[in-house]
Protein backbone atom coordinates (compact mmCIF):
# COMPACT_ATOMS: atom_id res chain seq x y z
CA UNK A 1 0.00 0.00 0.00
CA UNK A 2 1.19 3.51 -0.68
CA UNK A 3 0.55 6.57 1.49
CA UNK A 4 -2.93 7.03 0.02
CA UNK A 5 -3.87 3.44 0.82
CA UNK A 6 -4.03 2.41 -2.85
CA UNK A 7 -2.85 -1.16 -3.27
CA UNK A 8 -0.64 -2.39 -6.09
CA UNK A 9 -3.24 -5.08 -6.71
CA UNK A 10 -5.84 -2.51 -7.76
CA UNK A 11 -3.49 -0.38 -9.86
CA UNK A 12 -1.87 -3.36 -11.61
CA UNK A 13 -5.21 -5.01 -12.34
CA UNK A 14 -6.64 -1.79 -13.81
CA UNK A 15 -3.51 -1.25 -15.91
CA UNK A 16 -3.66 -4.81 -17.28
CA UNK A 17 -7.40 -4.56 -18.02
CA UNK A 18 -6.88 -1.29 -19.92
CA UNK A 19 -4.00 -2.88 -21.87
CA UNK A 20 -6.27 -5.83 -22.78
CA UNK A 21 -9.46 -3.97 -23.65
CA UNK A 22 -8.37 -0.44 -24.61
CA UNK A 23 -4.87 -0.97 -26.03
CA UNK A 24 -5.05 2.16 -28.19
CA UNK A 25 -5.81 4.23 -25.05
CA UNK A 26 -3.11 2.67 -22.85
CA UNK A 27 -0.57 5.43 -23.48
CA UNK A 28 -3.16 8.02 -22.41
CA UNK A 29 -3.90 6.17 -19.15
CA UNK A 30 -0.21 5.58 -18.46
CA UNK A 31 0.10 9.32 -17.83
CA UNK A 32 -1.42 8.37 -14.43
CA UNK A 33 -0.72 4.64 -14.21
CA UNK A 34 2.89 4.94 -15.32
CA UNK A 35 5.10 1.81 -15.13
CA UNK A 36 7.57 3.33 -12.65
CA UNK A 37 4.76 4.17 -10.24
CA UNK A 38 3.30 0.69 -10.71
CA UNK A 39 6.62 -0.95 -9.94
CA UNK A 40 7.36 1.27 -6.93
CA UNK A 41 3.78 1.24 -5.60
CA UNK A 42 3.61 5.03 -5.80
CA UNK A 43 0.33 5.64 -7.59
CA UNK A 44 -1.71 7.91 -5.37
CA UNK A 45 -5.38 8.61 -4.89
CA UNK A 46 -5.50 11.61 -7.28
CA UNK A 47 -4.04 9.74 -10.29
CA UNK A 48 -6.31 6.77 -9.64
CA UNK A 49 -9.35 9.05 -9.36
CA UNK A 50 -8.38 10.64 -12.69
CA UNK A 51 -8.13 7.23 -14.36
CA UNK A 52 -11.54 6.16 -13.04
CA UNK A 53 -13.09 9.48 -14.08
CA UNK A 54 -11.76 9.20 -17.63
CA UNK A 55 -12.79 5.55 -17.81
CA UNK A 56 -16.37 6.47 -16.86
CA UNK A 57 -16.40 8.87 -19.81
CA UNK A 58 -15.56 5.96 -22.13
CA UNK A 59 -19.09 4.55 -21.62
CA UNK A 60 -19.49 0.76 -21.78
CA UNK A 61 -15.69 0.15 -21.72
CA UNK A 62 -15.75 1.37 -18.08
CA UNK A 63 -17.82 -1.63 -17.04
CA UNK A 64 -15.75 -4.03 -19.14
CA UNK A 65 -12.40 -2.72 -17.89
CA UNK A 66 -13.39 -2.64 -14.23
CA UNK A 67 -14.89 -6.14 -14.49
CA UNK A 68 -11.71 -7.49 -16.08
CA UNK A 69 -9.66 -5.73 -13.40
CA UNK A 70 -11.79 -7.39 -10.70
CA UNK A 71 -11.16 -10.78 -12.31
CA UNK A 72 -7.41 -10.13 -12.38
CA UNK A 73 -7.43 -9.02 -8.75
CA UNK A 74 -9.19 -12.27 -7.81
CA UNK A 75 -6.84 -14.45 -9.85
CA UNK A 76 -3.71 -12.74 -8.55
CA UNK A 77 -4.98 -12.97 -4.97
CA UNK A 78 -5.38 -16.73 -5.36
CA UNK A 79 -1.94 -17.05 -6.98
CA UNK A 80 -0.47 -15.32 -3.90
CA UNK A 81 -1.87 -18.10 -1.68
CA UNK A 82 0.07 -21.24 -0.87
CA UNK A 83 -0.97 -24.31 -2.90
CA UNK A 84 -1.70 -26.09 0.38
CA UNK A 85 -4.19 -23.41 1.46
CA UNK A 86 -5.90 -23.49 -1.96
CA UNK A 87 -6.28 -27.28 -1.79
CA UNK A 88 -7.55 -27.07 1.79
CA UNK A 89 -10.29 -24.58 0.81
CA UNK A 90 -11.26 -26.67 -2.24
CA UNK A 91 -11.62 -29.74 0.00
CA UNK A 92 -14.20 -28.05 2.24
CA UNK A 93 -17.94 -28.67 1.90
CA UNK A 94 -19.76 -26.04 -0.15
CA UNK A 95 -21.26 -24.16 2.81
CA UNK A 96 -17.90 -23.76 4.54
CA UNK A 97 -16.10 -23.02 1.24
CA UNK A 98 -18.48 -20.12 0.53
CA UNK A 99 -17.62 -18.54 3.88
CA UNK A 100 -13.88 -19.09 3.38
CA UNK A 101 -14.00 -17.54 -0.10
CA UNK A 102 -15.92 -14.56 1.24
CA UNK A 103 -13.15 -14.12 3.80
CA UNK A 104 -10.71 -14.04 0.84
CA UNK A 105 -12.98 -11.50 -0.86
CA UNK A 106 -12.84 -9.21 2.16
CA UNK A 107 -9.05 -9.48 2.23
CA UNK A 108 -8.81 -8.75 -1.51
CA UNK A 109 -10.98 -5.65 -1.15
CA UNK A 110 -8.84 -4.38 1.74
CA UNK A 111 -5.73 -4.96 -0.40
CA UNK A 112 -7.11 -2.77 -3.18
CA UNK A 113 -7.80 0.30 -1.06
CA UNK A 114 -7.48 0.66 2.70
CA UNK A 115 -10.65 2.77 2.87
CA UNK A 116 -12.80 -0.06 1.49
CA UNK A 117 -14.43 -2.83 3.49
CA UNK A 118 -16.71 -5.72 2.60
CA UNK A 119 -19.24 -6.97 5.12
CA UNK A 120 -21.16 -10.12 4.29
CA UNK A 121 -24.23 -11.79 5.76
CA UNK A 122 -25.21 -15.28 4.64
CA UNK A 123 -28.31 -17.36 4.93
CA UNK A 124 -29.15 -20.55 3.00
CA UNK A 125 -26.87 -19.94 0.04
CA UNK A 126 -27.85 -16.29 -0.34
CA UNK A 127 -25.58 -13.49 0.76
CA UNK A 128 -25.77 -9.75 1.09
CA UNK A 129 -22.40 -8.08 0.68
CA UNK A 130 -21.99 -4.43 1.65
CA UNK A 131 -19.02 -2.61 0.17
CA UNK A 132 -18.16 0.39 2.30
CA UNK A 133 -15.82 3.08 1.06
CA UNK A 134 -15.79 1.94 -2.58
CA UNK A 135 -13.15 3.91 -4.43
CA UNK A 136 -15.06 3.27 -7.67
CA UNK A 137 -18.12 5.08 -6.35
CA UNK A 138 -16.43 8.36 -5.36
CA UNK A 139 -18.21 10.62 -7.84
CA UNK A 140 -19.25 14.28 -7.83
CA UNK A 141 -22.33 13.72 -9.98
CA UNK A 142 -24.62 10.74 -9.57
CA UNK A 143 -24.73 8.24 -12.43
CA UNK A 144 -27.41 6.01 -13.94
CA UNK A 145 -25.61 2.65 -13.73
CA UNK A 146 -23.84 1.13 -10.70
CA UNK A 147 -20.06 1.53 -10.69
CA UNK A 148 -19.28 -1.54 -8.55
CA UNK A 149 -18.50 -4.02 -11.34
CA UNK A 150 -14.92 -4.46 -10.08
CA UNK A 151 -16.22 -6.00 -6.85
CA UNK A 152 -18.98 -8.05 -8.48
CA UNK A 153 -16.56 -9.54 -11.01
CA UNK A 154 -13.97 -10.17 -8.30
CA UNK A 155 -16.51 -12.07 -6.17
CA UNK A 156 -17.70 -14.13 -9.14
CA UNK A 157 -14.14 -15.00 -10.16
CA UNK A 158 -12.96 -15.89 -6.65
CA UNK A 159 -15.96 -18.15 -6.18
CA UNK A 160 -15.37 -19.80 -9.57
CA UNK A 161 -11.69 -20.43 -8.76
CA UNK A 162 -12.89 -22.45 -5.77
CA UNK A 163 -15.49 -24.42 -7.75
CA UNK A 164 -18.45 -22.31 -6.68
CA UNK A 165 -20.78 -20.71 -9.20
CA UNK A 166 -22.66 -17.63 -8.10
CA UNK A 167 -24.89 -14.90 -9.45
CA UNK A 168 -23.94 -11.45 -8.22
CA UNK A 169 -26.49 -8.65 -8.58
CA UNK A 170 -25.88 -5.06 -7.59
CA UNK A 171 -28.79 -4.01 -5.45
CA UNK A 172 -27.57 -0.57 -4.34
CA UNK A 173 -24.72 1.66 -5.43
CA UNK A 174 -23.90 4.87 -3.62
CA UNK A 175 -22.80 6.46 -6.92
CA UNK A 176 -26.22 6.13 -8.57
CA UNK A 177 -29.07 8.60 -8.42
CA UNK A 178 -30.92 7.86 -5.22
CA UNK A 179 -27.85 5.89 -4.12
CA UNK A 180 -27.52 4.29 -0.72
CA UNK A 181 -25.00 4.90 2.05
CA UNK A 182 -22.94 1.99 0.74
CA UNK A 183 -22.91 -0.37 -2.19
CA UNK A 184 -24.75 -3.64 -1.70
CA UNK A 185 -24.67 -6.80 -3.75
CA UNK A 186 -26.74 -9.93 -3.53
CA UNK A 187 -24.76 -13.14 -4.03
CA UNK A 188 -26.69 -16.30 -4.81
CA UNK A 189 -24.81 -19.61 -4.84
CA UNK A 190 -26.06 -21.83 -7.65
CA UNK A 191 -26.55 -25.53 -6.97
CA UNK A 192 -23.76 -27.77 -8.29
CA UNK A 193 -24.27 -28.48 -11.97
CA UNK A 194 -26.76 -25.62 -12.52
CA UNK A 195 -26.40 -23.82 -15.83
CA UNK A 196 -25.34 -20.15 -15.77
Amino acid sequence: MNDAGIGRLLVASLHQAIADLLPTRLEFYEAWLHPTGLRDGKIGLAPLAAVLSFLRQEGEPYRLVTARAGEYAAEWSVLDMSPLRRRWILAMPTVIRVHLVMRLTRAMIRRTYTGSRAIGKWRRGRGAVDIRGSIFCEVRDRVEQPLCEFYAAGIRRLMHLFDLEVDVDMEHCRATRGGAAQCQMVVLVRPAGAAG
